[in-house]
């Protein structure tokens, strides 16, 4: 790979469209890119017709040789991934090496990944953020829909940003299910859309509740920012929530049309506000 400054672009690829629209925009502008998909993680149809390999997410050494041998000199991370238990990985030394370094921080919501980063960087490849490459992609302050806030959902959004900060000393979740100010659910391991239909079945009677999603204090973005799409969107209406509320430009929206789209069909609510001047 060459004819760019900064070498092929290297794709972790989790689950989800995000890692092919990665692909497809930045071989569009005339750049050539490599997907490592990773087993039991990556969608099929994100490799189709690119250059690629399958790994297993403790395969550390076989990734970074594929990486440069496809000639890459930054790497992206994007999609969401399973977070495997430590037991369940076949490390190879590598990887083992890099878990007995990091110690207690590898059992952080993120930690596996973050070591992945620095392994990375260790090998002389710059880890990029997905808004380096897809521009217009984090999500401003305002409200997208035609539905919007009402006082009462402002609260509990404020509750669930007062939640969000409280579990981030505990490197917990990005998100949070709040109605009429009592917390319905909290993302944990099981990520945003298994923790919006939890919340649904334990929905009250009244106003209708709302979910609250952004960054984690000190989260390495170019593992793991919050991201949502038409999916959460879904989600949300089939639970029954009010509307969504994000930290405005640290939250990724894809396929923004569609998802304000599918928010206005269902009447609800998607806003953006900063967290760090929230009343909680």
């Amino acid at each position: 790979m060459a004819g760019h400054p900064n070498g092929g672009l290297g794709i972790l690829a989790g689950g989800g469209p995000l890692p092919r629209r990665i692909a497809d925009t930045v071989q569009g502008e005339g750049r050539p890119v490599f997907v490592v998909a990773f087993e039991g993680q990556t969608d099929p149809a994100t490799v189709e017709g690119l250059p690629h390999a399958w790994m297993r997410l403790g395969a550390t050494s076989k990734t970074l040789e594929a990486l440069h041998a496809a000639g890459c000199g930054e790497v992206v991370m994007a999609g969401p991934m399973k977070r495997p238990a430590l037991s369940s990985l076949r490390l190879d030394l590598r990887s083992t090496a890099a878990i007995a370094r990091a110690g207690a921080r590898v059992f952080g919501d993120d930690g596996l990944l973050s070591l992945i980063v620095e392994e990375m960087e260790r090998e002389g490849l710059r880890v990029v953020g997905i808004e380096d490459l897809l521009g217009g992609y984090l999500m401003p302050a305002g409200t997208r829909t035609r539905a919007e806030p009402d006082d009462r959902a402002l609260a509990d959004a404020a509750r669930g940003i007062a939640v969000l900060k409280t579990l981030a000393r505990a490197d917990i979740g990005q998100a949070v299910a709040v109605q009429e100010g009592i917390v319905l659910a909290v993302e944990a391991v099981e990520g945003t859309d298994a923790m919006i239909a939890r919340a649904g079945g334990l929905r009250r009677e009244g106003a209708a509740p709302v979910l609250v999603k952004g960054r984690k204090p000190g989260q390495n973005d170019r593992v793991d920012r919050p991201t949502i799409g038409p999916a959460t969107v879904a989600n949300a209406a089939a639970a029954g929530f009010a509307g969504i509320v994000v930290e405005a430009l640290e939250t990724l929206i894809v396929d923004r049309d569609a998802t304000v789209a599918a928010a206005d069909a269902a009447g609800l609510f998607l806003h953006a506000m900063s967290f760090d001047g929230a009343q909680t």
